[in-house]
């Protein structure tokens, strides 16, 4: 699939490799990387948005074609996948980065996700109140090689075996019809 008329969603939740993984199964999607977004340092590195300091948020960049699968479906698996209740938290992943975000790329896609958002809290999915932010986007800094498909390249690190195979099983169990079919 080449870039035409592919749309455009940056989402964060959580430690990025858990995302990665997942988005990468998802009918529709045509590209994944894992980096940065949402705050005030150019070009920052792993370290730095560690430190928690830098204000950029652990993201993935999605390129999808919307003829496959909609941004609403994408923001439906997104948070089906990670915890949108805990600000700066996921799990054990404490700090900024790993807060819950939505960044736009357009009014249609913040339309959209309020309108998510919204219908999610009126189901009472989760005991506490959805904490994600959804602002608009203001750029995209792409993480080291080594943050890239980190999954498939490390299925047997401890992070991959505990944390990162429960979503994606998880994934696959209650969401098989976002998945690519496998032949």
């Amino acid at each position: 699939m080449n870039g035409a008329g592919l749309a455009r969603a940056t989402l964060g939740g959580g430690c990025f490799w858990c995302l990665d993984a997942v988005f990468r199964e998802v009918r529709g999607v045509a590209q994944v990387v894992s980096g940065y977004a949402g705050g005030h340092l150019p070009n920052p590195s792993y370290e730095q948005v560690c430190l928690g300091t830098t204000g950029h948020a652990e993201v993935v960049d999605l390129r999808f074609d919307p003829a496959q699968i909609s941004y609403e479906d994408i923001l439906r698996i997104f948070f089906a996948i990670h915890d949108p209740t805990t600000p700066n938290r996921q799990g054990a992943d404490v700090g900024p980065q790993y807060r819950s975000i939505i960044l736009t790329h357009d009014a249609a896609q913040e339309e959209t996700a309020r309108r998510v958002i919204a219908e999610l809290e009126a189901a009472r999915l989760w005991p506490a109140p959805i904490v994600t932010e959804v602002v608009p986007f203001t750029g995209f800094y792409p993480a080291e090689d080594y943050h890239q498909d980190y999954f498939a390249k490390n299925p047997g690190a401890g992070y991959c075996r505990a944390v990162i195979a429960p979503k994606l099983a998880k994934f696959r169990a209650h969401l098989a019809a976002f998945r690519v079919p496998r032949t």
